[in-house]
């Protein structure tokens, strides 16, 4: 997939950079889920490349500053059948990241028939679509999926070789769309790789791309001078994936296909912080935004939505992925974290200053 030359970018709905629409001898890439918080990581580093690159969501995505492939940006429903087949029926790759989630909760779907259609029967219609389409060869198709679809595994440290036992309409969902586009592999009808990623974290690159994750739920507080609130004892653990390395993670499964293609795999840093620990992290590194103490961290008991796989620690031995690809992670958690923490500490700061007005001489 990779590839190096010079375009010209533009955005909007149903924009398009570069040169007229036609087969233009590159690769048609479309990242579905774009405008995301992990879709425009992904989208930034593509973008870099000379492909088509086809950004589609219900949001409008935004171009990459400095694009060099010819970027077209698509606002699509994608529960419409006939939108999601125009999105991919003419791909040579998709990477999948749209997901569908439950209000606040932001990792949970429960069991709502929108959910089971949006993170499932996406993938049906995907396959349905590519199947119909008559095609030299197979779209390459890179799946982003959870590793905790392993469930209540014994095991204090995964690897992909484990039987899968998900414990969560999440998890179900995540790994009956796996199994279908593996089906499909074995069918024929595409090549996909599932890549199973941790907790990712990181800076947003757009306002509409915002993480709804932990790491910024909790600097959102701690900058607003509230105390961070942790379950029991704080012990639970969580493997720290930055945002940069899964979308780096996600853009090597295009360009390794060929080796990683009709199976699932791990992706992680292999260390696993306790969320009392990251809190604490967070607390500190906030204070230094806010010339305030750092605010403390207090535990809780759980709320009554909590689940066994919410108290679950493991940790991601991601080497087959390593050796398969040479794919490392590159970005250390205090980097990350301090990163993250002073991203939200300038939006919060300009929001702030907008909100107050211009100030009188």
């Amino acid at each position: 997939m990779s590839s190096g030359g010079e375009g010209s970018r533009s955005g909007g709905e149903g924009s398009r950079s570069g040169g007229p629409d036609g087969d233009t001898g590159m690769p048609r890439v479309v990242v579905l889920g774009a405008s995301g918080f992990l879709g425009s990581a992904v989208a930034a580093l593509l973008a870099r490349r000379r492909l088509r690159l086809r950004l589609v969501a219900r949001r409008p995505s935004a171009v990459p500053d400095g694009a060099v492939a010819d970027v077209e940006v698509r606002t699509a429903d994608l529960t419409d059948a006939a939108s999601l087949a125009a999105a991919v029926g003419d791909a040579d790759a998709i990477v999948h990241l749209v997901c569908h989630r439950t209000g606040a909760r932001a990792w949970r779907t429960d069991d709502d028939p929108l959910g089971e259609w949006v993170n499932v029967g996406m993938v049906h219609g995907i396959v349905d679509t590519l199947r119909a389409a008559p095609r030299a060869r197979r779209p390459a198709c890179v799946f982003a999926g959870s590793a905790s679809q392993v469930g209540l595994t014994s095991r204090a440290r995964i690897d992909g070789t484990e039987e899968d036992r998900p414990a969560s309409a999440y998890d179900r969902h995540k790994a009956l769309a796996e199994r279908a586009l593996l089906d499909a592999t074995r069918e024929g009808v595409l090549r996909a790789v599932s890549l199973r990623l941790p907790t990712v974290y990181g800076e947003s690159r757009t306002p509409t791309a915002a993480d709804g994750g932990v790491v910024t739920a909790m600097t959102r507080r701690a900058l607003a001078g509230e105390p961070l609130t942790v379950w029991r004892d704080g012990t639970i653990g969580r493997d720290l994936l930055h945002v940069d390395d899964a979308a780096r993670a996600l853009v090597t499964g295009l360009d390794r296909v060929g080796e990683l293609v009709g199976r699932h795999w791990v992706v992680g840093t292999g260390r696993t912080t306790t969320l009392g620990d990251l809190f604490r992290a967070v607390a500190r590194m906030s204070a230094d935004h806010t010339d305030r103490t750092p605010v403390p961290v207090v535990t809780v008991e759980p709320p009554d939505h909590a689940t066994p796989a919410d108290f679950h620690t493991f940790t991601v031995d991601a080497t087959a992925f390593r050796k398969a690809t040479g794919w490392e992670p590159r970005v250390a958690l205090p980097e990350g974290l301090a990163r993250t923490v002073g991203a939200l500490a300038r939006g919060r700061a300009v929001e702030g200053a907008r909100l107050r007005g211009p100030t009188a001489l």
